[in-house]
């Protein structure tokens, strides 16, 4: 697997995948970027160089929306509710229940959640974008302030898209 290492406004992301798609990306812990796995190699072609130039356009504000080849590894559970995740717009969030409702399992916000939790691709997957029933933030594998700066980097990006500025 290849992996970089991208400088963020959120901290050092590690960005992992191989020839065909991107595997992973890890937040920093406790402000230290995540360790790559002694069997990996550092490189920044194919889509992890893809991942980099996207992900600063992102930062940047100008990109919304990701074109990247994801090969998250998970069950198929895990899977649908990824895919589903990818459906919620660009600075709009929704809660783990209607999250649910669009797996097609109104009763599962737990699993669901769980499953959220288990995200490898965040941002790009934008499991940040998912809130708890009574609009407030609740559990996020990169920490809630790092939620809350995702949130609020769209929401200021759409504010100021909106103003013609």
């Amino acid at each position: 697997m290849n992996y970089t290492y991208l400088e963020t406004p959120i901290g050092t992301l590690l960005i992992a995948g191989d020839g065909d798609a991107i595997k992973r990306i890890d937040f920093p812990k406790e402000g230290k970027a995540r360790a790559a796995e002694q069997d990996w190699t550092e490189s920044s072609r194919g889509p992890v160089g893809v991942a980099v130039k996207q992900l600063k356009e992102y930062f940047a504000g100008r990109r919304a929306e990701f074109d990247l080849p994801l090969a998250p590894e998970g069950t198929e559970f895990q899977r649908t509710v990824w895919r589903n995740l990818q459906d919620i717009p660009y600075g709009e969030t929704i809660s783990y229940g209607e999250l649910a409702k669009r797996v097609g399992n109104p009763k599962a916000s737990r699993a669901v959640g769980a499953a959220n939790g288990q995200n490898p691709i965040p941002i790009v997957i934008p499991c940040h974008r998912v809130i708890g029933a009574n609009g407030k933030l609740t559990g996020f594998g990169g920490g809630l302030p790092t939620k809350e700066a995702l949130l609020a980097l769209e929401t200021k990006q759409l504010k100021f898209a909106g103003t013609g500025q």
